[in-house]
């Protein structure tokens, strides 16, 4: 009778794995599609001729903006003046084993800019990882005038590094000067586009940082002046070939997928429900085999002989 009431909770719990894993298949799909065409990366798109028409807008805004290269490499050969004047290859300032944060501005920039590095160390304050120790940080001018000199530069630093606020990261930030050949070689090689404007006496240029590997390829761009904390952490933790983070930050960057049409990391419904189908056949594994070595204890103490009196 025991036996058989065994079987039968053990026959329940099969159906009911089945269940869940018909269940699991079917929300997988589902999310598979819903993901493909509701993701800027993969809706339909289509061709429109009136787009490449003039906008309107002035020359000047014509020309600048930031074109992706992902997987593109820097110049690392190239040339610069750092915060403290001394002549240093872009290449120097990177380590085998940490990524980079890159940002392109100009010092006496009046707006933009100062957004851009006030929203990036903002950033960075809200994250774990260490400038310095986890990541490097370099911002290059792209301003050649006489004004935009290391001076200028090491001023900058010791502001941002008081923003930043934590003691004995300085070997991580640089701020960098250059000439107009070493600005052009990486500008355009990251895709970043400006241009002074005489009318406002100002440079025209878009707001974003970069993320580059240890060796310097470009691996994510992150639009904008304001950068969430998520996406610059798990940024790091992919240019870095997973040698930053935890293994539970790493665990759940297995549950995100980065859009480079956003610059933003997304929950990634169809990662999280294989998470879920692994979690759940693994329970029903450990359940079923605690029923069978239930089962054969009874099984075994049924037909054990009894120890004949001597």
């Amino acid at each position: 009778m025991m036996k058989s009431g065994s079987a039968k909770l053990a026959l329940s719990q099969l159906k009911l794995s089945v269940w869940v894993f018909v269940l699991l298949s079917t929300l997988t799909i589902s999310a598979q599609k819903s993901e493909h065409y509701n993701s800027p990366l993969y809706s339909p798109k289509t061709y429109d001729p009136s787009q490449t028409s003039s906008s309107g807008l002035p020359d000047a805004l014509q020309k600048i903006g930031i074109e992706q290269k992902l997987g593109e490499s820097l110049p690392l050969e190239t040339e610069f003046k750092d915060e403290n004047g001394q002549t240093v290859k872009l290449g120097q300032l990177f380590n085998k084993q940490k990524p980079v944060i890159l940002a392109f501005v100009y010092y006496e920039c009046p707006m933009l800019c100062n957004e851009v590095l006030n929203g990036l160390t903002g950033t960075l304050k809200g994250i774990s990882f260490d400038a310095g120790k986890d990541y490097d940080v370099i911002a290059i001018s792209f301003d050649t005038r006489e004004n935009e000199k290391p001076g200028l530069s090491a001023n900058k630093k010791t502001s941002y590094m008081e923003r930043y606020g934590r003691p004995g990261t300085e070997k991580g930030w640089h701020f960098l000067t250059g000439t107009q050949e070493s600005i052009d070689a990486v500008t355009k090689a990251a895709g970043f586009g400006y241009q002074w404007d005489e009318k406002s006496e100002q440079f025209a240029h878009a707001g974003g940082i970069m993320i580059l590997t240890p060796d310097g390829k470009l691996s994510r761009y992150l639009n904008g002046i304001d950068y969430a904390p998520k996406d610059v952490k798990f940024g790091l933790m992919e240019s870095s070939q997973n040698k930053v983070g935890s293994a539970t930050e790493k665990l759940l960057l297995y549950c995100y997928h980065y859009d480079p049409s956003t610059g933003k990391y997304g929950l990634a419904i169809l990662s999280v429900l294989r998470l879920i189908s692994i979690v759940m056949l693994f329970g029903i594994g450990v359940v079923g085999l605690v029923f069978w070595r239930r089962n054969r204890k009874i099984s075994d103490s049924k037909f054990q002989i009894p120890n004949s009196p001597v």
